[in-house]
């Protein structure tokens, strides 16, 4: 896992791009495939530069990637996008488990002394 700090400001960028129902839809076309902006905006009723707007959100968050093919800016999943998000869920799965455990062990130890 990064330094705490920048760890922060990465996963606070994911969470706040991930945020905007927008952006999540854009996300789910994506993983579909790369596509265009234009592609992307179909769907939306929304502007282009808007569009263009949440596709920035995205690649500033380290979501997805763009490239220059002509007039076109084709986008795609950025390959370790998810990776601080992954690393902080699989942080709280394993805390979240252990505290499970806790439970069920006093759970147990409750039942063997409780009397029958």
């Amino acid at each position: 896992m990064q330094a705490h700090g920048s760890l922060d400001a990465t996963l606070d960028a994911t969470l706040a791009a991930l945020s905007d129902p927008t952006r999540r839809a854009i996300l789910a076309r994506l993983a579909r495939g790369e596509a265009t902006v234009n592609e992307l905006a179909e769907p939306f009723p929304i502007s282009q530069p808007a569009i263009s707007r949440h596709i920035k959100v995205l690649a500033d968050a380290g979501l997805i990637v763009q490239r220059v093919e002509g007039t076109t800016r084709p986008c795609r999943l950025a390959p370790q996008g998810l990776s601080e998000l992954d690393e902080y869920l699989a942080m709280l799965r394993k805390g979240l488990e252990r505290n499970y455990q806790r439970l069920d062990r006093l759970l147990a130890r409750q039942r063997k002394d409780k009397p029958s």
